[in-house]
């Protein structure tokens, strides 16, 4: 979503080639040529927790082809030895900054997580302590580019005068799209399937309104539950017009939720970042956060 809030003015002005893979690329590729590489992901078991071994385990083939300049770094390098581009932007894509770093290109990280790395915002000793652990790994995975932008709907303090913050980064779409109360309640789950439980379902079924329902793979209508496709357009304009908005606590969202003055039930999913958003809703007063049986930090 940050990448579709920045390529249309980014491509008038310059010659842009786009890497992405996962999400981003179904995101973008309807609009943009992009060219398709793997990207890292958490596994989860259970009830969407992070499994440590097999995050690793699903990420090791990666992880050597950029440690040995596999097939794919080797691919990213050649993109970059013929376009020859004086600069790269990269959204925790590793792929783009290892090309850039062997060549010597300028670069720039542009995403949320960097908070962790490059601010001081508040946390637990023990969540400093996992911030350390995930602060190593990002270092070792994009090493120092020479200039870092940090997109986040809160404020923390910089460590190094190149990291500048930046407010939420809100797409065109969504500023074109009046905001608007209807009686609907919106809910998204970045990882539907793992996150959707039975108790949650039972709890929406419940409620005295209809609730419209993104990034799950069900389909239809279901009582009072109306199971859509993830889209742009319709997505939007279903956030606009919601009476209120229940999810996972990634920054984009939070900050679309923002934008349109919802109010927002959040429910982070097993990472410290989306945790430490939870948090940062209620340090701004926008909320209350604490905890369930499942272990997951809620935030309204």
């Amino acid at each position: 979503m940050r990448a579709l809030a920045i390529l249309p003015e980014l491509t008038k002005r310059h010659e842009v080639v786009i890497l992405a893979g996962g999400d981003a690329y179904h995101a973008l590729s309807p609009d943009y040529p992009v060219i398709r590489v793997p990207t890292m992901a958490y596994y989860r078991i259970g009830k969407g927790r992070i499994s440590v071994f097999r995050t690793v385990k699903r990420n090791l083939p990666m992880l050597l082809d950029i440690a040995a300049s596999g097939a794919v770094l080797e691919m990213a390098l050649e993109i970059m030895r013929e376009f020859r581009p004086d600069f790269v932007i990269s959204d925790s894509e590793v792929y783009t900054h290892r090309a850039a770093r062997q060549l010597r290109i300028p670069r720039m990280t542009f995403d949320h997580f960097g908070f962790l790395v490059y601010c001081r915002p508040e946390m637990s000793r023990i969540d400093r302590l996992r911030c350390w652990g995930n602060a190593l790994v990002y270092r070792w995975l994009f090493g120092e580019p020479e200039r870092v932008l940090v997109a986040s709907f809160f404020d923390a303090s910089a460590r190094r005068s190149e990291v500048r913050l930046v407010g939420p980064v809100i797409r065109e779409e969504v500023r074109s799209v009046e905001a608007s109360r209807g009686d609907h309640l919106l809910v998204y789950f970045s990882k539907g399937d793992q996150e959707f439980s039975q108790r949650i379902r039972h709890a929406l079924l419940e409620l005295d309104c209809p609730v419209r329902i993104y990034g799950t793979s069900c389909r239809g209508l279901q009582e009072n539950l109306q199971f859509k496709p993830l889209s742009n357009l319709p997505f939007i304009e279903d956030l606009a017009s919601s009476r209120a908005v229940f999810g996972t606590t990634g920054n984009q969202l939070i900050s679309e939720v923002l934008y349109y003055g919802k109010p927002l039930l959040g429910m982070p999913i097993d990472c410290l970042e989306q945790r430490l958003n939870a948090a940062q809703i209620e340090r701004l007063g926008m909320g209350v956060a604490g905890r369930v049986k499942t272990g997951h930090y809620w935030a309204g």
